[in-house]
């Protein structure tokens, strides 16, 4: 299991906390730091079943300085969204939890973190 992290997020801190607390084996990544590749996104997107705009924080700065607001949300775009997440990790929802049988949750909640322990 990882945890895509922002240590400076309280829901992130939450989360570990959560895992902690249940003695889960899990690996960090401070995303923020330890930026992913657009593949790595894809990958991260594929195993949550969602589509790049779902895990876009649009109410950052960046976001408006992109205008992602007035982005179109359709596989022709899909690539521009992406993108955007990778050069500008501050993008990404947060945090992003990735279970060992190959599905991943966004863990903003503790019922979503404890959807990902369950998954192993």
């Amino acid at each position: 299991m990882e945890i895509w992290i922002n240590p400076a997020c309280s829901k992130c801190r939450s989360a570990v906390d959560l895992l902690d607390a249940e003695g889960a084996e899990y690996t960090v990544r401070r995303y923020l730091e330890d930026v992913p590749t657009e593949d790595e996104i894809r990958a991260v997107l594929e195993r949550l079943g969602l589509e790049p705009w779902d895990i876009t924080r649009t109410g950052e700065a960046v976001a408006k300085e992109l205008g992602i607001a007035d982005w179109p949300r359709d596989a022709a775009s899909r690539d521009r969204w992406v993108a955007a997440l990778s050069q500008h990790p501050k993008l990404i929802q947060r945090p992003i939890i990735t279970a060992d049988d190959g599905s991943a949750v966004v863990g903003r909640s503790e019922e979503a973190v404890r959807d990902a322990l369950g998954r192993g």
